[in-house]
């Protein structure tokens, strides 16, 4: 199938989405799984022992990541198809 002009703008947006996507996920650390709270290990002050504890904070998974870029998938297969020339 060729692509008309409208269709390669809306395929290179949902490129752009998608890389976007990707690099945040990256930059929350790459997870697997979507996390909402981290473990952190804090120093106690009197006894200069060390101890861990959660600390909320979300942390982006592939999981999340993934179920976006499906959606956004789906909503440009219907710009797409919408968009074409017929002959």
């Amino acid at each position: 199938m060729k692509l008309n002009q409208k269709q390669k703008k809306v395929f290179y947006f949902w490129l752009l989405i998608v890389a976007a996507a990707i690099f945040t996920w990256i930059g929350f650390g790459g997870e697997v799984f979507t996390k909402t709270q981290k473990l952190v290990e804090k120093k106690d002050e009197l006894f200069g022992t060390t101890y861990k504890e959660w600390k909320d904070q979300f942390v982006l998974g592939l999981d999340y990541t993934f179920a976006f870029i499906a959606l956004v998938s789906a909503i440009t297969i219907g710009f797409i198809w919408r968009k074409r020339t017929r002959p």
